[in-house]
């Protein structure tokens, strides 16, 4: 097996199967649920599931597109518009207040088609990325573009950044497929203390 079909293989466990047609239990996680359920927040301080599932589009929008790709974000096709959510920022370091907020605005039915066009794009994005382009070093410029685009709060340029000194590889690996995971993982969680545990 090729490198790109395993890694779109991976990525389409994580996403709904509109994306890529095949079915997976972990699908579930998000699937089935009220706007209500898609709502609630089960504990001081714990995440809604429309949050994380706007987060995991958001941080895998902006890695794969202005970072690994150095294209547009998908978030600028009038996404902020239809999902009802101010905020072009990829969610980490917001406050509590602020989840709360994007909670109670969100769109539900289109953060999750946001979600599935994100990752559409980045199953373009990896299916045309030039074999060489794996083992490229996200740099500054690479950051930069994510910055200037509104991905990152707070960063400036000077300053540190995470994904510096990743290869491209690593990113996607890691916005598109562990990100994504372990968020899942969260909501399997969750799922359980607001009492609608899913059998997975």
């Amino acid at each position: 097996m090729d490198l790109v079909t395993f890694f779109l293989r991976q990525h389409a466990a994580v996403h709904a199967s509109d994306v890529s047609g095949h079915v997976f239990p972990s699908q579930r996680i998000f699937g089935e649920l009220s706007d209500d359920q898609m709502r609630m927040r089960p504990g001081t301080g714990l995440n809604s599931l429309i949050w994380l599932l706007w987060h995991m589009a958001r941080t895998e929008d902006a890695a794969v597109n202005p970072v690994v790709a150095g294209r547009d974000q998908v978030l600028d096709e009038e996404w902020m518009r239809r999902m009802n959510v101010p905020w072009r920022i990829i969610g980490t370091g917001m406050t509590d207040d602020e989840v709360t907020e994007m909670t109670a605005r969100a769109d539900i039915a289109s953060v999750r088609a946001y979600r599935s066009a994100v990752a559409l794009r980045t199953r373009e994005v990896v299916g045309t990325l030039r074999p060489e382009a794996w083992d490229e070093i996200v740099g500054v410029e690479d950051i930069k573009r994510g910055a200037v685009a509104g991905a990152f709060r707070d960063w400036v340029e000077g300053t540190k950044y995470p994904w510096l000194g990743w290869t491209r590889g690593d990113q996607l690996a890691s916005s598109a497929l562990r990100h994504n995971a372990a968020h899942m993982g969260e909501a399997v969680t969750i799922r359980g203390l607001a009492g609608f545990a899913l059998g997975i």
